[in-house]
């Protein structure tokens, strides 16, 4: 029996409460394929400040990294809102994703076809809608050296060094070849010199690619287009604040933040978690929208332990669950019914128990063979 060791990461607010789901649904893919789970749960964020004082803890630093793929559920709490250094969840989070190297965010953003009510946008808006960000995640504004501030001026370096340009140009464009072979990459070239070398950078790098079409837009036109034609774009490829900005941007097509999952991958361990934030205001109550978490899941199947079928599966049984009717309380107006965080998770988990053999699954793609990123 093959074995995989997952480092599970609840964090903060309803973080835990997703990630149980997410973990149920892990289990019963295990269990159904016959390969060992291995599921060690370590604080992170606002919990592990609580408990030790550091957001990233050292115990927790040494599990990411002797793991086979982290499943994170959220950061963030309102009493370490202004919390800087080691007692920043934020900041916390930033140091997993450099610890682990992860230097492509994949967040795909599709509308299943019973949710189109859920968006504000138009229908037609809406149809055909399937992308992938590859967001830059360990450059840029958010890592750049200098910064600070003082009592009358702020600093903030953007930065990007030509290989770190390239390896997500690379991430992007395999994606691409595994979808409908375009990439629009994302810039300011009209303005900054990094944008400049960006859009160099990827030219040039996508020459080894002369079977995807690639197009270059600035950002601000991008963020006009993901609203007004969003099914122009297959894979949109972006630095880290512009992806940063972008991703949450097209939540509003799928209809709701809670759905939609994210990879982030590099040369170790991938990073796989829900899009969404902490959100304190609804710990507990029971109304969170665990499926985000548990597509996260699939991707960690997926690209963490190299497992399509298994998630082939659990993406299959989301969009079955979805098309019974079943909602948690964000996607409930239309739905047939409303399930609360730990029944819809226990619908996934067994519709994937009853999902069957892997062969039935052909809708939405899920026969195609996937080329490692």
């Amino acid at each position: 029996m093959s074995g995989y060791t997952v480092a599970v990461l609840p964090g903060d607010g309803i973080g835990p409460e997703v990630t149980r789901e997410a973990v149920r649904v892990l289990r019963a893919v295990a269990d159904l394929f016959g390969f060992h789970l291995d599921l060690t749960e370590h604080p992170i964020g606002a919990t592990a400040v609580f408990q030790s004082g550091n957001a990233f803890p050292p115990d927790t630093r040494d599990a990411v990294l002797a793991a086979d793929a982290v499943l994170l559920g959220a950061v963030g709490h309102p009493a370490l809102a202004s919390a800087r250094g080691e007692r920043s969840p934020e900041a916390g989070l930033l140091a997993l994703r450099h610890r682990l190297g992860v230097f492509a965010n994949l967040r795909p953003v599709s509308l299943h076809p019973a949710l189109g009510h859920l968006s504000p946008l138009r229908p037609e808006r809406l149809h055909q809608v399937d992308l992938l960000i590859v967001r830059e995640l360990t450059g840029g504004l958010y890592y750049g050296e200098p910064r600070g501030k003082d009592a009358v001026s702020a600093v903030n370096t953007l930065r990007y060094t030509v290989p770190e340009i390239e390896r997500v140009a690379r991430v992007a464009l395999k994606a691409a070849r595994q979808r409908r072979s375009r990439v629009t990459s994302v810039d300011k070239a009209n303005v900054l010199e990094v944008s400049q070398l960006w859009r160099e950078t990827v030219s040039r790098v996508g020459l080894d690619y002369p079977d995807v079409h690639l197009l270059h837009l600035y950002v601000d036109y991008a963020a006009m287009r993901l609203i007004t034609d969003a099914a122009s774009f297959d894979v949109l490829l972006t630095e880290n604040m512009f992806g940063d900005i972008l991703s949450d941007e097209a939540a509003v097509l799928a209809g709701s933040l809670g759905l939609l999952p994210s990879a982030s991958l590099g040369d170790g361990p991938g990073l796989f978690e829900p899009v969404h934030g902490s959100a304190p205001d609804i710990v507990g109550k029971g109304v969170a929208n665990p499926l985000g978490a548990i597509g996260s899941a699939a991707l960690l199947l997926r690209y963490g332990l190299e497992l399509p079928e298994a998630a082939m599966l659990v993406e299959r049984a989301i969009d079955a669950v979805l098309a019974s009717g079943a909602r948690t309380r964000d996607m409930a107006p239309g739905g047939a019914f409303s399930l609360d965080t730990q029944a819809m998770g226990q619908a996934i988990a067994g519709l994937v128990v009853e999902g069957g053999s892997p062969s039935l699954m052909s809708s939405r793609g899920y026969g195609l063979s996937l080329e490692p990123l």
